[in-house]
């Protein structure tokens, strides 16, 4: 799949070219010397961009990167089943992005030792922009993908830990850098997708449908350049969650309603169980609606200015629905009823239905030089809004405009500011010829006003009682510094600092009318990198690198509770910062028409920041609380290559084995010993694209999932059942075709073979695709 500008070059040609320009790369990042050994012409090839069609700027990543980084192109995921953004990454070697349907927010990154409801484990950035949602740490503080349509991406880049000073402790997972394209002459193109599951599980047996339409039109007049994006997305998911109650020993009462309609099941801990109806989340129909405008303007040819303005606008409708019926055929919502002769108490909210809409902005502005070599600077600035963000929930299942609650979460967002320097010598005859520079400062401010009211109607009331609120903000400012030092002609030490200072403040949370505060918190830590690479052959480079990293709790973890009577329960503004030592050993190897890598790795996190019960006090309380110690431990291998055996065959493939545990946990000592939640034991990808001709490809996939747990103490037994988290292995195909340059159709089915799997809540079912192209 090395399929760019570099296909046509000869292999020695490729092979030296690998140490001149990264952008000639896919894949992990080859570090660059300067060789003595005389054995090639000094011949210094062009940088090469990597794009699936005209762009304007390099779409490469910093050489000196010390980790291990993979990348993708439209070149590459054109030929995937692609709906959202982060789709893009559905092949990267030991990452998973919990995506429960086409369309879903909870689309959390899993990679390596961090788990997929671990959000603030991980960064994304689209064009320097972040768009990591920093207020929490769960399912519900997705990165705002949204802001980023299929179409428009030039390059995807997946960096591996937090072995930069350029990233904050959030990057102990992984650090996503999308690069977007800008247009070189008037284009105008618009994509249709439509696609449709089959679902059957318990009392559900339906299709679900979906929708998408794109548009887009851009031109570069003068210096002037410019991409207006817009984007409709419309899909009803398949049941995310049912009601269930452990199936009852108490002989039914005389007054209990005979029902019929139940399903029975073993749960994940193997415990018979009786399923409702749908509840919780239920069939959720969605719709996204996108706006984006980024402008460029090149004030001289070493000096650009940027501006991007985003809009999203989403809204959902959560329907739910009960299995059980009276003798008389009607739908029963709450109550003691009779199941078989025994006794179920279902609460007044099992199937309570829930509705709601948000609006999104994001704003950005950049300033940038483009010198080839020596010094260039770079300022980013952007400012993320939940201007208006509105949640209804019922309070009971039963039909009609009952009452329920309504929640607030207008004034939310974050506010960020990057500076940054760098130095790249240009030759060895510059007076830093053996040092690459980088210095830079980062300003952060997340802030969180969440406020929930009592209302008679549910579904349109403003709300007649105060119900609670919680508030907070972190700030965080770092500096740092990094140098890539080429000491020898084969040797490379890429070492760095990062001194970071955090506080949380204006913390509150309020019940009926109480209001109480929390005190401010700050913390203060140096996080030092290092990374030695040894070039060993013009294929071969070794790297050895280690970084001391912090994350920062965040606004929800420190505030967001419960208050009983005068005291706040279920939070913990005490939290520390997870401290992470992080190593890892890579060989990366450019054979077989393309680029292996193996590479062993190893986080040992200190005060893991997780919600877990506190068994040593009575009564035990549940909360975001600090773990002892997890060390996660693996081993990954991945190769991309193209015309592989046969010409026209690129592959990509990975396999990665990940062991992590609790060492550590003095509040749920039986924890300890145990696999943490929700890492697989083995995850492996593979995807083959064919091209038959120069207007068709065929293109074939697997994911692979192995063991983990769902519990932090590995009770969950029975893991492929509806609340447990499966392993599981589901293929993909797709086929698209080119009648013409300007136009393109596909076809393509997700989860091929119909395998039920669960990451708690049920994966969709076969999905089937269909889309059109056209560009003019």
């Amino acid at each position: 799949m090395l399929n760019f500008a570099l296909r046509r070059l000869p292999l020695r040609a490729r092979k030296r070219g690998r140490h001149v320009t990264f952008g000639l790369l896919p894949l992990s990042f080859i570090p660059s010397f300067a060789h003595a050994d005389g054995t090639a012409v000094d011949v210094t090839l062009p940088s090469v961009t990597v794009t699936a069609s005209a762009p304007t700027q390099q779409a490469t990543i910093d050489p000196d990167l010390p980790a291990t980084v993979e990348t993708v192109t439209p070149a590459q995921f054109q030929n995937w089943n692609v709906v959202n953004s982060e789709d893009v990454l559905q092949y990267m070697p030991n990452l998973a992005v919990r995506k429960r349907f086409i369309g879903d927010l909870n689309s959390i990154i899993a990679v390596r030792g961090t788990s997929n409801t671990q959000s603030a484990r991980g960064l994304v950035y689209a064009d320097g922009l972040l768009l990591s949602n920093l207020l929490g740490n769960s399912f519900s503080f997705p990165p705002e993908w949204s802001m980023v349509s299929p179409d428009e991406i030039e390059q995807v880049s997946v960096i591996y830990g937090p072995y930069s000073a350029a990233y904050p402790g959030n990057s102990l997972g992984a650090t996503v850098l999308i690069t977007t394209r800008m247009p070189t002459k008037f284009e105008v193109g618009a994509d249709v997708k439509g696609f449709t599951q089959h679902f059957n599980q318990f009392g559900v047996n339906g299709n679900f449908n979906g929708s998408e339409v794109s548009a887009s039109i851009g031109d570069k007049i003068g210096q002037f350049s410019y991409l207006l994006d817009v984007n409709h997305l419309e899909n009803t998911s398949q049941p995310l969650q049912f009601g269930t109650l452990a199936k009852s020993s108490t002989p039914a009462k005389v007054t209990d309603t005979p029902v019929t309609g139940a399903y029975f099941y073993n749960n994940q801990t193997n415990t018979p169980t009786a399923v409702l109806g749908v509840n919780g989340e239920g069939i959720e129909h969605s719709i996204n609606d996108q706006f984006k405008l980024k402008m460029q303007y090149d004030f001289t040819p070493t000096l650009q200015g940027g501006f991007t303005l985003g809009y999203w606008h989403h809204s959902y409708n959560s329907e739910t629905s009960t299995f059980l019926r009276d003798a008389n055929g009607n739908p029963v919502y709450s109550g003691n009823v009779n199941i078989g002769g025994y006794e179920y108490s279902i609460p007044e909210a099992e199937f309570a239905p829930s509705s709601g809409f948000s609006e999104n902005w994001l704003y950005g502005v950049t300033l940038k030089t483009r010198n080839p070599t020596g010094w260039n600077a770079e300022a980013i600035a952007s400012y993320y809004d939940i201007s208006n963000s509105v949640a209804r929930t019922a309070n009971s299942g039963a039909p009609g405009n009952g009452p329920g609650t309504v929640t607030y979460g207008d004034g939310t967002g974050w506010k960020t500011l990057d500076l940054k320097t760098t130095y790249t010598p240009a030759s060895p005859a510059a007076g830093l010829a053996n040092h690459a520079l980088t210095f830079g400062y980062h300003y952060d401010n997340y802030f969180l006003d969440n406020t929930t009211y009592n209302t008679l109607n549910w579904q349109d009331s403003s709300g007649s009682t105060f119900a609670n609120a919680f508030s907070g903000k972190t700030q965080t400012q770092a500096v740092y510094a990094q140098d890539a030092w080429r000491f020898l002609p084969r040797w490379k030490l890429v070492y760095g600092v990062r001194y970071e200072d955090w506080q949380a403040y204006d913390g509150s949370e309020a019940v009926a009318g109480t209001r109480l505060p929390y005190s401010d918190v700050s913390d203060q830590h140096f996080s030092p990198k290092a990374s030695l690479s040894f070039d060993v052959s013009d294929d071969l480079t070794l790297r050895a690198s280690v970084a001391r990293a912090y994350r920062f709790p965040t606004v929800s973890e420190l505030f967001q509770g419960q208050i009983n009577g005068s005291s706040i329960i279920n939070n913990n503004p005490n939290l520390k910062p997870e401290n992470d030592l992080s190593k890892e050993l890579t060989a990366e190897w450019a054979h077989w028409n393309g680029l292996m890598r193996f590479t062993l790795f190893e986080d040992d996190v200190k005060n893991t920041i997780f919600s877990q019960t506190d068994t040593t006090v009575v009564p035990n309380v549940t909360n975001f609380q600090n773990i002892g110690e997890v060390r996660s431990r693996g081993v990954e291998t991945s190769y991309q290559g193209e015309d592989v055996v046969v010409r026209g065959l690129d592959l990509m493939a990975s396999l990665a084995y990940t062991q992590s545990k609790i060492l550590e946990n003095a509040q749920n000592p039986a924890t300890v010993g145990k696999y943490f939640y929700r890492i697989p034991l083995w995850r492996a990808d593979l995807v083959a694209s064919y091209r038959i001709d120069d207007r068709s490809t065929v293109t074939a996939g697997v994911h692979y999932s192995g063991r983990q747990y769902n519990t932090l103490t590995n009770t969950d037994t029975n893991p492929d059942v509806f609340g447990g988290t499966s392993s599981y292995t589901v293929a993909s195909v797709k086929y698209m075709f080119r009648p013409s340059k300007l136009s393109e159709i596909a076809i393509g089915i997700d989860n091929l073979f119909d395998e039920r799997y669960f990451v708690y809540h049920p994966y969709p079912g076969r999905t089937f695709y269909v889309e059109g192209k056209l560009r003019i």
